[in-house]
């Protein structure tokens, strides 16, 4: 009698044990943390197509969104809607003017200093355009196979998924970001 007790209770435990684990990673997909696919090559070098990343969905809430951070974001409308979400870096903030010139990006009539990028990549000319308020202007890091804000402008900072902040495949490119 003692014995099948024990099953039960051991039974019951399991039980209450699995779910709770459920539960939490639900919760940590849906709040916290969420994985990526990184599908095509528009943020080259930085990520390579069929990398993995890890996007921190908390970022925003607690500070604000910073030029150069890698973003994830809603695909925005009048887009190829093959995916369902983009990423690319942010460069301009809002209220800011943004313009490509002479394969440079200048913010605010500034070049802007772009380290991420391999020597020698050009920018393609495009605006000048004012970033409106709550919004930012994404470009991909392949700036040559990118499709980013010089095809549909400034985002809403509120399609913003996360920032990421992590590779995590391959293994031999696993590294913060």
């Amino acid at each position: 009698m003692l014995r099948r007790r024990d099953r039960k209770r051991s039974a019951y435990e399991w039980v209450v044990v699995i779910v709770a684990a459920v539960v939490i990673a639900v919760l940590l997909r849906a709040f916290v943390v969420q994985t990526f696919y990184i599908p095509s090559g528009s943020m080259e070098p930085t990520l390579r197509k069929n990398d993995r990343v890890v996007v921190n969905k908390l970022s925003y809430h607690l500070h604000s969104v910073h030029r150069g951070d890698i973003v994830v974001f809603t695909t925005p409308p009048g887009v190829n809607k093959s995916f369902k979400d983009l990423v690319k870096r942010v460069v301009g903030l809002p209220g800011e003017t943004v313009q490509g010139r002479d394969g440079k990006v200048l913010v605010n009539g500034t070049v802007l200093p772009e380290k991420y990028l391999p020597a020698g990549t050009l920018t393609s000319d495009f605006g000048p355009y004012t970033v409106p308020p709550k919004s930012v202007w994404v470009m991909g890091d392949n700036r040559g196979n990118s499709e980013d804000s010089r095809v549909f402008k400034a985002i809403p900072e509120h399609t913003i998924v996360g920032r990421v902040f992590i590779r995590i495949w391959p293994i031999s490119r696993l590294g913060l970001l």
